[in-house]
């Protein structure tokens, strides 16, 4: 018989793991990125004094260059507003648009429970107090969003519905309750 989430969750926690960590790396990213706008103009730049000393002739080293569909597959990555997450999630909805005999409940109890224990491990006081330094609270902010986000554009009807599994407001208002340097990306992510 499948398990509930939590006990999936609980057996497949290595698995789990993994998972939050490409979750934290993705949001990381494409915090960077919105930070750092001018990565596209650099990019830009690049490839015109490539194309400016392919006419000239000018040999550069063939293997720091960027190839020309390596490089219009990098333009269109950075042109997305979070490029990482677009890729997560159109990874995560192929998986399911995949795999029709895997009922979608099973990812989307999967997605709200891990924002769930997220959200209460940030609102709990005991559990919170666990936390040794910054990085480890933001990991799990950046989590619950990135579970969030999943879920939105997995589920049918989306994270924001009235039916959805996850508690918005909860998640919104613990995020709204950390100091703003460190939420604000993650709370526009969520818009």
């Amino acid at each position: 018989p499948p398990y509930a989430p939590t006990q999936h969750l609980e057996r497949e926690q290595a698995l789990a793991k993994q998972f939050a960590e490409i979750l934290h790396f993705t949001l990381s990213f494409d915090e960077l990125k919105m930070t750092n706008p001018a990565i596209q103009n650099d990019f830009s730049y690049y490839r015109r004094t490539i194309s400016r000393n392919r006419i000239n002739n000018l040999q550069l080293d063939a293997e720091s260059e960027v190839n020309n569909e390596m490089a219009n597959r990098m333009s269109l990555f950075y042109a997305e507003a979070t490029p990482m997450l677009k890729t997560l999630s159109n990874a995560t909805t192929k998986f399911v648009s995949e795999n029709k005999t895997l009922p979608i409940e099973d990812t989307t109890d999967c997605l709200s429970t891990m924002a769930c224990v997220c959200r209460v491990m940030l609102e709990t006081p005991e559990y919170r107090s666990r936390f040794t330094n910054t990085e480890t609270l933001l990991f799990c902010m950046r989590v619950m969003v990135g579970v969030i986000i999943l879920y939105d554009h997995v589920h049918p009807v989306g994270a924001f519905a009235k039916t959805s599994k996850i508690d918005m407001k909860g998640c919104i208002k613990v995020l709204k309750d950390q100091p703003s340097t460190s939420t604000e990306g993650l709370l526009n992510a969520l818009r």
